[in-house]
């Protein structure tokens, strides 16, 4: 049968190697399986399915320096795996049987108790009696927070295909960004990952275990090794089993391209992941490790981490070449760049020699800012509900401002060198007043006025990162100005903080107002969402001293951080008191909200960005803005990755929806959930989508994104194409929705 497309040039930094002990593994792994019951008699495997599939060989490329008890461990661990998919698939994908699937999922969690003590269920398939057996020789000598973390990414796993078989139950194809994120919990290189720590010997200590650096690491190798089975599986998945997640089909379908272009596409995407864990151990885990003060043990456990991942990378790749299991005709020479020069050679071969070389990284360092952009384009965008205005936004118009000139924040800033963030005149064309009233409509007036001056100040704060440190590239003096913010906020401060400066003073402020009202629980949450706020401005930071521009997922990444939308729905939750019922810790914390609100966070930044690419590409000089980056990795020009961008907004708009329509009626159901906590969900469904109508309707109209009013605020003269002819230039800005008295002007 032919395959659907040519393998691309792969990316191969790292060279794979062999562990000794694979024919022990292979002997073990089929006596292993034949014990649990997973061979002939099964319905799912025989002997040849096993052999022909060679998971040892697997292991013994993805883990070559191990001995061979822990090869034959990790070998017993990826056959149980991959025979639980495949059981899964025909137990229930194929029936399409989502509350069987639940029922056999759920009860798998009691296989992996954290105390290895605590006794487990009698196994009723092979599946259970796999886990339950492999458990009682994986836990005991670790850590509980090894076991913790690995029992969590097991679970995720596991639970994930519920995710995947409501998709193929409605034919749904997943957008890019939710496609990404879906899949590194179901797609298992997460558990992977965690796997790799026992693997080598080296548990991440648990200081550091759930920093961002270590979450980019685990991140950029999950998405590698899913984008890679993706290539080699499509023929597979699509011809066999009915798969509709697939990285391959996801950008086939969103951007209308052939298999090809998609599947070139996505080895792009794949070896940019790639490079990203690159930069990331090269220039992030030292000074994480310096600044938790871990000493030489540590420092060595991490160092051994990386290598394994970097290992699990070279053999997964080889794997995939060899097993039965994938698409890989030609494969063997796919990934060696041709000779320039031999006789043949051809274009089509210079870029596979730059694609399989990695030279593309270069690109990513060679922003020119402050480039002429004219005008920012914008495609028309659908409104998620109807616009609802604040009766209070009049008075929120007055009060704020005048805090913000109570707290400096028009007066010229010492540490921006003298210069001020804002003015009185262009704080009042921002409006943010409007902002806080289309977003917050039913608060009260007192209530409102303290969330909007938030926004307001987190707004500033921005702003004031940028001028202060990120024109320097002062990422030193940004991490201690963060630090005395976080400070401010804490419930016992370590050392005294008085306010030098507006960012403090108007931070000081509002948690007097606040923070008081706030139970500790409260505060802590608010904390969170203040860490990692700054946590998003010292990325941004960083990448501007690299002068790397980063990915779309990596930029889609930061951009929650740095947008700020959980002060839109979190905050106002809490100020209403005891007036709004909150969202139990299980609804709170499951998958299905947690998508809707990135769905709702995306949404917001990508609006953002469409209507502020001028202000940040021309006027600031920064490239942390989605139409950059789109226009950066996909080599296109700026109207189409506009509308890329356009699409993918919708996109996640469209997914918000599936989920509050398709998805959290199972939630409520699974849950258990009585009338009233059902309302109090269906209330914070309606609160998102009015922060997604409110924060649309006050881009369109602000003036802090509109040309003119960007050159009044930085003081240059209105250029680009003006007179007769030049109206095209300008694209229109979103239709109002129908709303009484309100509209985009």
């Amino acid at each position: 049968m032919p395959q659907p497309f040519n393998l691309p040039a792969f990316y191969l930094p790292y060279p794979a190697r062999l562990n000794p002990h694979l024919e022990q593994a292979r002997e073990h792994s089929r006596d292993w399986a034949h014990g649990m019951g997973m061979l002939e008699g099964s319905g799912i495997w025989e002997q040849r399915d096993l052999d022909a599939h060679d998971y040892a060989l697997l292991c013994a490329y993805t883990h070559p320096d191990c001995d061979e008890a822990e090869l034959a461990l990790l070998t017993d661990w990826y056959v149980w795996v991959f025979f639980f998919d495949d059981h899964f698939v025909k137990t229930f994908k194929r029936s399409q049987d989502r509350a069987g699937g639940k029922a056999y999922l759920d009860r798998l969690a009691a296989f992996m108790p954290l105390d290895p003590a605590t006794p487990v269920p009698e196994p009723r398939n092979p599946v259970e009696a796999g886990l339950a057996e492999l458990w009682l020789r994986t836990a005991p000598g670790t850590s509980a927070d090894w076991r913790e973390r690995f029992a969590l990414s097991t679970e995720h796993l596991l639970n994930e295909s519920i995710w995947e078989l409501s998709n193929i139950s409605i034919g749904r194809v997943p957008n890019p960004v939710e496609y990404i994120e879906m899949r590194r919990k179901v797609g298992g290189a997460p558990w992977s990952a965690v796997l790799v720590e026992h693997a080598a010997g080296a548990e991440v200590p648990a200081a550091v275990a759930r920093s961002r650096p270590l979450e980019v690491l685990r991140d950029t190798f999950s998405d590698a090794v899913h984008l890679r089975n993706d290539l080699f599986s499509y023929q597979r998945e699509m011809e066999e089993e009915g798969e509709l997640s697939n990285g391959v089909l996801v950008l086939e379908t969103f951007f209308g391209i052939s298999a090809q272009e998609a599947a070139d596409r996505v080895n792009d995407l794949l070896t940019s992941r790639l490079q990203q864990f690159e930069d990331t151990a090269l220039t992030a885990l030292g000074p994480l490790l310096a600044e938790h003060g871990l000493g030489a043990d540590d420092t060595a456990r991490v160092a051994a981490y990386v290598k394994g991942l970097q290992d699990w990378q070279a053999g997964g790749h080889e794997w995939h070449l060899r097993s039965s299991r994938y698409m890989n005709g030609g494969g063997a020479q796919v990934g060696l760049p041709l000779p320039l020069g031999t006789l043949g050679t051809s274009a089509m071969d210079i870029k596979r020699v730059v694609g399989a070389t990695g030279a593309k990284r270069l690109r990513n360092f060679a922003f020119v800012p402050h480039q002429p952009t004219g005008p920012s384009q914008v495609p028309e965008l659908r409104f998620p509900a109807r616009l609802r205005v604040s009766p209070q936004v009049d008075r929120v118009r007055r009060e704020v401002p005048e805090w913000a000139g109570r707290m400096g924040m028009y007066a010229p800033e010492p540490r921006a060198g003298g210069r001020r963030v804002w003015t009185e005149e262009t704080f009042t064309r921002f409006d943010l007043g409007l902002l806080g009233a289309c977003t917050m409509p039913d608060l009260t007036a007192e209530q409102l006025t303290a969330a909007t001056s938030l926004i307001a100040w987190g707004c500033y704060g921005d702003d004031f990162f940028d001028t202060a440190y990120g024109c320097r590239r002062d990422l030193a003096g940004a991490k201690l100005a963060a630090a005395r913010l976080m400070e401010i906020t804490s419930p016992v401060p370590t050392v005294p903080i008085v306010p030098a400066d507006a960012l403090e003073r108007g931070l000081t402020d509002l948690w007097s107002r606040i923070g008081t009202g706030l139970t500790p629980a409260a505060r802590e949450t608010v904390r969170g969402l203040l860490a990692e706020l700054f946590e998003g401005w010292l990325t941004e930071i960083a990448n501007l001293a690299h002068h790397r521009i980063p990915d779309p997922v990596d930029f889609l990444e930061l951009r929650r951080r740095t947008v700020g939308a959980e002060f839109f729905t979190t905050v106002p939750a809490l100020l209403r008191g005891g007036v709004q019922r909150p969202l139990s810790d299980a609804v709170r914390n499951s998958g299905t909200v947690r998508s809707l609100e990135r769905t709702a966070a995306d949404h917001a930044g990508l609006v953002n960005d469409l209507f502020s690419y001028q202000r940040e590409v021309e006027f600031e000089g920064d490239f942390h803005n989605a139409p950059l980056v789109v226009r950066h990795f996909f080599d296109c020009g700026y109207p189409e990755a506009a509308r890329v961008v356009a699409d993918l907004a919708t996109a996640r708009l469209d997914e918000f929806e599936h989920l509050a329509t398709a998805e959290l009626p199972f939630l409520c159901d699974d849950l258990d959930l009585d009338g009233a906590e059902r309302q109090t969900v269906a209330d914070h469904v309606e609160r998102l989508r009015t922060v997604m109508t409110g924060n649309l309707h006050w881009h369109a109209i602000s003036g802090r994104y509109r040309e003119a009013d960007l050159r009044h605020h930085y003081g240059r003269a209105l250029s680009g194409p003006t007179g007769l002819g030049t109206a095209a230039a300008r694209l229109p800005r979103p239709a109002a929705p129908d709303s009484p008295g309100a509209g985009c002007v």
